[in-house]
Protein backbone atom coordinates (compact mmCIF):
# COMPACT_ATOMS: atom_id res chain seq x y z
CA UNK A 1 0.00 0.00 0.00
CA UNK A 2 2.85 2.37 0.75
CA UNK A 3 3.75 2.47 -2.96
CA UNK A 4 0.23 3.45 -4.09
CA UNK A 5 -0.54 7.06 -5.09
CA UNK A 6 -2.37 9.40 -2.73
CA UNK A 7 -6.15 9.67 -3.17
CA UNK A 8 -6.27 7.12 -6.00
CA UNK A 9 -9.00 4.77 -4.74
CA UNK A 10 -12.79 5.23 -4.66
CA UNK A 11 -13.77 2.23 -2.56
CA UNK A 12 -11.78 -0.02 -0.22
CA UNK A 13 -13.17 -3.42 0.77
CA UNK A 14 -11.05 -4.70 3.66
CA UNK A 15 -11.28 -8.01 5.49
CA UNK A 16 -8.24 -7.69 7.77
CA UNK A 17 -7.01 -10.42 10.12
CA UNK A 18 -9.27 -10.86 13.16
CA UNK A 19 -6.33 -12.31 15.14
CA UNK A 20 -8.33 -15.32 16.36
CA UNK A 21 -5.77 -18.10 15.82
CA UNK A 22 -5.13 -19.24 19.39
CA UNK A 23 -4.86 -23.04 19.07
CA UNK A 24 -8.55 -23.48 19.90
CA UNK A 25 -11.16 -25.59 18.09
CA UNK A 26 -14.25 -24.96 16.01
CA UNK A 27 -16.80 -26.99 14.05
CA UNK A 28 -16.78 -27.72 10.34
CA UNK A 29 -19.13 -30.25 8.82
CA UNK A 30 -19.76 -31.77 12.24
CA UNK A 31 -16.05 -32.29 12.91
CA UNK A 32 -13.65 -30.64 15.35
CA UNK A 33 -11.21 -28.43 13.44
CA UNK A 34 -8.51 -26.03 14.54
CA UNK A 35 -9.38 -22.33 14.57
CA UNK A 36 -5.83 -21.54 13.44
CA UNK A 37 -5.96 -19.90 10.03
CA UNK A 38 -2.30 -19.07 9.54
CA UNK A 39 0.55 -17.07 11.02
CA UNK A 40 -1.05 -13.90 9.63
CA UNK A 41 -3.99 -14.37 12.05
CA UNK A 42 -1.99 -15.07 15.22
CA UNK A 43 -2.43 -12.52 17.97
CA UNK A 44 1.02 -11.51 19.21
CA UNK A 45 -0.29 -8.47 21.05
CA UNK A 46 0.37 -6.10 18.15
CA UNK A 47 -3.11 -6.07 16.59
CA UNK A 48 -3.66 -2.40 17.49
CA UNK A 49 -0.39 -1.41 15.84
CA UNK A 50 -1.28 -3.45 12.74
CA UNK A 51 -4.69 -1.82 12.39
CA UNK A 52 -3.25 1.66 12.95
CA UNK A 53 -0.69 1.19 10.17
CA UNK A 54 -3.38 -0.12 7.85
CA UNK A 55 -5.79 2.74 8.54
CA UNK A 56 -3.09 5.37 7.97
CA UNK A 57 -2.43 3.97 4.52
CA UNK A 58 -6.13 3.45 3.78
CA UNK A 59 -6.88 7.08 4.54
CA UNK A 60 -3.98 8.20 2.38
CA UNK A 61 -4.98 6.24 -0.75
CA UNK A 62 -8.72 6.87 -0.43
CA UNK A 63 -10.13 9.78 -2.42
CA UNK A 64 -11.77 12.68 -0.57
CA UNK A 65 -15.26 11.32 -1.23
CA UNK A 66 -14.25 7.67 -1.17
CA UNK A 67 -15.61 5.07 1.25
CA UNK A 68 -14.32 1.95 2.95
CA UNK A 69 -15.96 -1.27 4.16
CA UNK A 70 -14.22 -3.09 7.02
CA UNK A 71 -15.17 -6.59 8.21
CA UNK A 72 -14.89 -7.76 11.80
CA UNK A 73 -16.42 -9.65 14.71
CA UNK A 74 -16.82 -8.93 18.41
CA UNK A 75 -13.15 -9.90 18.78
CA UNK A 76 -11.82 -6.91 16.85
CA UNK A 77 -14.61 -4.63 15.60
CA UNK A 78 -14.74 -2.43 18.70
CA UNK A 79 -11.03 -1.73 18.47
CA UNK A 80 -11.39 -0.99 14.75
CA UNK A 81 -14.37 1.29 15.38
CA UNK A 82 -12.42 3.24 17.99
CA UNK A 83 -9.37 3.59 15.75
CA UNK A 84 -11.47 4.65 12.76
CA UNK A 85 -12.93 7.53 14.76
CA UNK A 86 -9.49 8.45 16.08
CA UNK A 87 -7.97 8.41 12.59
CA UNK A 88 -10.39 10.78 10.87
CA UNK A 89 -13.11 8.47 9.59
CA UNK A 90 -16.87 8.73 10.09
CA UNK A 91 -18.93 5.55 10.42
CA UNK A 92 -21.88 5.66 8.02
CA UNK A 93 -23.42 2.27 8.77
CA UNK A 94 -22.89 -0.72 11.00
CA UNK A 95 -23.96 -3.60 8.74
CA UNK A 96 -24.78 -6.88 10.46
CA UNK A 97 -24.12 -9.89 8.27
CA UNK A 98 -26.36 -12.70 9.56
CA UNK A 99 -25.31 -16.22 8.64
CA UNK A 100 -28.33 -18.44 8.09
CA UNK A 101 -26.37 -21.66 8.68
CA UNK A 102 -23.56 -20.89 11.15
CA UNK A 103 -21.50 -23.71 12.67
CA UNK A 104 -22.65 -24.66 16.18
CA UNK A 105 -20.82 -23.48 19.26
CA UNK A 106 -18.88 -26.44 20.67
CA UNK A 107 -18.36 -25.08 24.18
CA UNK A 108 -22.10 -24.80 24.88
CA UNK A 109 -21.18 -21.96 27.27
CA UNK A 110 -22.26 -19.00 25.09
CA UNK A 111 -24.70 -18.28 22.28
CA UNK A 112 -23.81 -19.49 18.80
CA UNK A 113 -21.79 -16.89 16.88
CA UNK A 114 -23.92 -16.26 13.81
CA UNK A 115 -23.06 -12.71 12.74
CA UNK A 116 -20.20 -10.54 11.58
CA UNK A 117 -20.05 -6.76 11.37
CA UNK A 118 -19.19 -4.63 8.35
CA UNK A 119 -18.43 -0.97 9.05
CA UNK A 120 -19.08 1.39 6.13
CA UNK A 121 -17.02 4.54 6.64
CA UNK A 122 -15.93 7.71 4.87
CA UNK A 123 -13.34 10.37 5.52
CA UNK A 124 -14.46 13.21 7.77
CA UNK A 125 -15.82 15.93 5.50
CA UNK A 126 -16.26 13.60 2.54
CA UNK A 127 -19.48 12.99 0.63
CA UNK A 128 -20.15 9.33 -0.03
CA UNK A 129 -21.58 7.83 -3.20
CA UNK A 130 -24.68 5.80 -2.28
CA UNK A 131 -26.83 4.19 -4.94
CA UNK A 132 -30.01 4.54 -2.93
CA UNK A 133 -32.42 3.82 -5.79
CA UNK A 134 -30.55 0.66 -6.78
CA UNK A 135 -30.58 -0.65 -3.23
CA UNK A 136 -34.26 0.17 -2.81
CA UNK A 137 -35.13 -1.63 -6.04
CA UNK A 138 -33.08 -4.66 -4.99
CA UNK A 139 -35.08 -4.72 -1.75
CA UNK A 140 -38.53 -4.86 -3.35
CA UNK A 141 -38.90 -1.06 -3.55
CA UNK A 142 -38.41 -0.65 0.20
CA UNK A 143 -35.52 1.03 2.00
CA UNK A 144 -32.78 -1.52 2.56
CA UNK A 145 -31.97 -2.18 6.22
CA UNK A 146 -28.57 -2.73 7.79
CA UNK A 147 -29.05 -6.46 8.47
CA UNK A 148 -28.10 -8.68 5.52
CA UNK A 149 -28.60 -12.45 5.51
CA UNK A 150 -26.79 -15.13 3.53
CA UNK A 151 -25.56 -18.65 4.07
CA UNK A 152 -21.88 -19.15 4.78
CA UNK A 153 -19.64 -19.37 1.70
CA UNK A 154 -20.73 -22.28 -0.48
CA UNK A 155 -18.50 -25.12 -1.66
CA UNK A 156 -18.98 -24.01 -5.28
CA UNK A 157 -17.23 -20.71 -4.48
CA UNK A 158 -14.27 -22.70 -3.16
CA UNK A 159 -13.83 -24.99 -6.17
CA UNK A 160 -10.33 -23.66 -6.93
CA UNK A 161 -9.19 -23.84 -3.31
CA UNK A 162 -10.17 -22.81 0.18
CA UNK A 163 -9.50 -19.65 2.11
CA UNK A 164 -10.29 -19.78 5.85
CA UNK A 165 -12.07 -16.42 5.96
CA UNK A 166 -13.65 -16.31 2.49
CA UNK A 167 -16.81 -14.21 2.24
CA UNK A 168 -19.86 -15.03 0.07
CA UNK A 169 -19.80 -13.45 -3.38
CA UNK A 170 -23.36 -12.13 -2.97
CA UNK A 171 -22.25 -10.08 0.02
CA UNK A 172 -19.43 -8.34 -1.85
CA UNK A 173 -21.57 -7.77 -4.94
CA UNK A 174 -24.12 -5.96 -2.78
CA UNK A 175 -21.40 -3.81 -1.24
CA UNK A 176 -20.07 -2.75 -4.64
CA UNK A 177 -23.56 -2.19 -6.04
CA UNK A 178 -24.24 0.16 -3.15
CA UNK A 179 -21.32 2.55 -3.60
CA UNK A 180 -19.67 2.32 -7.04
CA UNK A 181 -20.26 3.46 -10.59
CA UNK A 182 -18.65 2.55 -13.92
CA UNK A 183 -15.68 4.85 -13.23
CA UNK A 184 -14.93 3.61 -9.72
CA UNK A 185 -11.63 2.01 -8.73
CA UNK A 186 -11.95 -0.60 -5.98
CA UNK A 187 -9.10 -1.75 -3.77
CA UNK A 188 -8.91 -4.89 -1.61
CA UNK A 189 -5.72 -4.89 0.53
CA UNK A 190 -6.37 -8.44 1.83
CA UNK A 191 -7.63 -10.00 -1.39
CA UNK A 192 -7.36 -13.62 -0.25
CA UNK A 193 -9.24 -15.92 -2.61
CA UNK A 194 -10.35 -12.99 -4.75
CA UNK A 195 -14.05 -12.55 -3.97
CA UNK A 196 -13.83 -8.77 -4.35
CA UNK A 197 -12.00 -9.22 -7.67
CA UNK A 198 -14.69 -11.61 -8.95
CA UNK A 199 -17.47 -9.24 -7.85
CA UNK A 200 -15.79 -6.28 -9.56
CA UNK A 201 -15.27 -8.27 -12.74
CA UNK A 202 -18.92 -9.29 -12.81
CA UNK A 203 -19.96 -5.66 -12.42
CA UNK A 204 -17.42 -4.30 -14.92
CA UNK A 205 -15.53 -2.25 -12.31
CA UNK A 206 -11.77 -1.69 -12.13
CA UNK A 207 -10.18 -3.36 -9.13
CA UNK A 208 -6.76 -3.66 -7.44
CA UNK A 209 -5.99 -6.47 -5.03
CA UNK A 210 -3.02 -7.27 -2.78
CA UNK A 211 -2.06 -10.32 -0.77
CA UNK A 212 1.22 -11.70 0.59
CA UNK A 213 0.25 -15.35 0.09
CA UNK A 214 1.01 -16.71 -3.43
CA UNK A 215 -1.33 -19.67 -2.93
CA UNK A 216 -4.29 -17.37 -2.31
CA UNK A 217 -3.30 -15.18 -5.26
CA UNK A 218 -3.34 -18.27 -7.46
CA UNK A 219 -6.86 -19.13 -6.28
CA UNK A 220 -7.97 -15.56 -6.94
CA UNK A 221 -6.54 -15.60 -10.47
CA UNK A 222 -8.38 -18.82 -11.32
CA UNK A 223 -11.64 -17.44 -9.99
CA UNK A 224 -11.29 -14.21 -11.95
CA UNK A 225 -10.42 -16.13 -15.13
CA UNK A 226 -13.61 -18.13 -14.64
CA UNK A 227 -15.82 -15.35 -13.28
CA UNK A 228 -18.60 -16.01 -15.81
CA UNK A 229 -19.23 -19.44 -14.30
CA UNK A 230 -19.03 -18.28 -10.69
CA UNK A 231 -22.37 -19.00 -9.01
CA UNK A 232 -23.76 -16.49 -6.55
CA UNK A 233 -25.93 -17.40 -3.60
CA UNK A 234 -29.02 -15.66 -2.29
CA UNK A 235 -28.85 -12.57 -0.12
CA UNK A 236 -31.69 -10.91 1.76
Amino acid sequence: MESMPNESIDVIVADPPYFLSNNGFSNSGGKFVSVNKGSWDENDGNSKEFYQKFLIQAKRVLKKNGTMWVFGTLHNIYLLGYLLNEDGFKILNNITWRKTNPPPNLSCKVFTHSTETILWVKKNGGKQLFNYARMRKENGNKQMKDVWSTSVTSKSEKRFGKHPTQKPLALIVRILNACTNKDSIVFDPFVGSGTTAVAARKLGIKMIGLDNNPNFINIAKQRVDNYKTEKMGKIE
